[in-house]
């Protein structure tokens, strides 16, 4: 699916949305009040080495205040060290807690264009357990040692104090990368990312490129843009790519996690399909990974390949194991084993692989309250999973609903997305809203002229006519 970035339209009732799929805004008193005790207390030393010397950054959205990374790399001889601090969140929660309870029952932060269902109060996700650059703050550490080809040589992971030296964000970031003054910590970058992503095609890993999208509205103007895809050399892939290997390697060796896994695809039964091709060259026997990497996810065409090639990365799950480990523990979209340890103020899941993964570097099991949540935690986070898509999909029904509600009658060109007997999907041009065509035996890959005949907000609902 692509990613969508939704600024609200004033009149659309997104609180209405949130309800019908089951997302909570507020937190009980009792949770507010745990957080802000939780978040009074100094956790600067619980047994932890002070790394606050290490030159890291954040690399964020602008206006992001739940900060989960930060980062430096340094150049060597034979390729790049990567200090690596994710937020500690388990140093601020207490398992079994009321915290720890509420957290459980939302297991990620849910988005809306006019509100954030935060995983965890405020006073803890936003300020105190935040990597914000104000101060010291609890993190686990990682260092992970990469090869010029992009693979991983090293890794090593402690707890440990930090200091954020400044907040960017992506955009800041590649633009002093492309104008040559970046930052120390962020300027191997350039070198990096090429490198990682070198060695993720070489895996057969499989990357959307999908563009980001966003909606805009103020006052009565309605709009709808969509943007490019991070840049292979940006901020962006080498933060979620650097380390791939280390979380999903330490706990196989050591016979317990919790895994993100994902089957393999069937490119042939995708390929085999009309409806699919969309006029894109894809040879026998090719990996999917090489046929996304060659769009140009400008052209509508393209990023509607793309927008459907995303089934090719369907079936992902949390898998828990102890002892022997998973028939199948790989990752088709990282074309490796996966582990979801960077995001802990933003996803359950996170916290409990992350400690895990750092008793196992110290020679031990998990505690006890890791180990009691493993079972549990992929019922969990399916259901939030679950709520999340229906929330996203509920929300740009209704944008785009509400951006063409006053060109109902108004004629566009697109392209057209599938084709059935009766009716078919189109993707506008601008704005790019993708919805269905009455019209039989449309053009696959093709573009025509349709004319939109219902855009009902309430309904959620957008309809096309084919004009030419």
């Amino acid at each position: 699916m692509t990613h969508r970035r939704v600024h609200a339209p004033p009149v659309l009732d997104f609180a209405s949305i949130r309800a019908e799929v089951g997302v909570v805004v507020p937190f009980d008193d009792a949770v507010l009040a745990a957080a802000a005790e939780a978040a009074a207390a100094d956790r600067a030393a619980r047994d932890r080495i002070d790394r606050t010397d290490l030159d890291l950054v954040t690399i964020d959205p602008a206006g992001s205040t739940d900060l989960d990374q930060a980062l430096a790399v340094e150049r060597r001889s034979d390729g790049w060290r990567v200090r690596y601090a994710i937020a500690d969140v388990a140093a601020w929660v207490e398992p079994g807690g009321a915290l720890d309870d509420a957290a459980r029952a939302r297991t990620q932060t849910y988005y809306s264009p006019d509100a954030r269902a935060p995983l965890h109060p405020p006073v803890l996700g936003e300020a105190a357990a935040s990597l914000l650059p104000d101060g010291p703050r609890p993190a686990l550490l990682w260092t992970i040692d990469v090869a010029s080809d992009g693979t991983t040589t090293d890794i090593g992971l402690e707890r440990a104090t930090v200091r954020s030296r400044a907040q960017l964000t992506y955009g800041d970031v590649q633009r002093s990368i492309d104008e040559g003054d970046a930052p120390a910590p962020v300027v191997e970058l350039a070198g990096l990312g090429p490198a990682l992503l070198a060695d993720a095609r070489r895996r057969g890993a499989i990357e959307l490129g999908l563009p980001e999208q966003d909606v805009v509205a103020d006052g009565d103007e309605r709009g709808r843009s969509c943007g490019a895809p991070t840049s292979p050399s940006s901020a962006g892939t080498p933060r979620c790519r650097c380390s791939p290997a280390a979380p999903p390697w330490l706990m196989l060796e050591g016979g317990v996690g919790v895994l993100r896994t994902l089957p393999d695809p069937d490119p042939d039964t995708f390929r085999a399909s009309p409806r699919r091709t969309l006029g894109v060259r894809w040879d026998h026997g090719e990996h999917p990974g090489a046929v996304l990497a060659r769009l140009d996810v400008s052209r509508p065409a393209h990023a509607a390949f793309a927008d459907l090639a995303a089934e090719l990365l369907r079936g992902a799950a949390y898998t828990t194991f102890r002892g022997r480990p998973p028939v199948d523990p790989g990752h088709a979209g990282v074309g490796a084993p996966y582990a979801h340890v960077t995001a802990p103020l933003r996803r359950l899941v996170d916290r409990f692989a992350s400690e895990a993964c750092l008793s196992l570097v110290r020679g031990g099991r998990p505690p006890a309250w890791v180990d009691d949540a493993l079972d549990p935690l992929p019922d969990l986070m399916a259901e939030g999973d679950r709520r999340g898509r229906a929330l996203e999909r509920a929300v740009v029904d209704a944008t785009e609903a509400f951006v063409l509600a006053d060109r109902v009658g108004h004629v566009f060109p697109a392209s057209v997305l599938e084709s059935g007997p009766r009716s078919g999907t189109v993707v506008l041009d601008h704005p790019p809203v993708q919805a269905r065509c009455d019209a039989a035996d449309l053009p696959l890959g093709g573009t025509v002229r349709v004319r939109c005949t219902e855009a009902d907000v309430a309904r959620r609902r957008v309809r096309f006519e084919r004009v030419s």
